[in-house]
């Protein structure tokens, strides 16, 4: 067989790397992004079915939650103020354990 280069380097297929319909989609473009509002479709209930056999009657050990992954992502902004929002609950967390030992030091 005729390797890769040698194909692409042929008179008749040499408008097949200039041609957009034929690249690659970037991995970036690949996932459709979603906002925050339907960030809660990753790890609730009611969006995860459980599959115990595949469409050819094989036994697997499958649910739907990596298929969400693999074709949604959250967009950037939503997943920065994501971020965001865990760094602030937890640095809350951290300022109320600061404060419990000031009070019992009081007491």
């Amino acid at each position: 067989m005729a390797s890769q280069e040698e194909i692409l380097r042929d008179e008749r297929f040499n408008r097949i790397t200039r041609d957009p319909r034929f690249w690659e989609i970037p991995e970036e473009e690949y996932k459709v992004k979603i906002d925050k509002r339907f960030r809660s479709m990753f790890h609730d209930k009611k969006f995860k079915l459980k599959y115990t056999v595949d469409k050819r009657g094989r036994p697997v050990n499958f649910s739907t939650v990596e298929d969400l992954r693999t074709f949604y992502a959250l967009s950037d902004s939503d997943s920065e103020l994501s971020e965001s929002d865990s760094k602030a609950r937890t640095g809350k967390k951290a300022k109320k354990k600061k404060a419990k030992p000031k009070g019992k030091a009081d007491a």
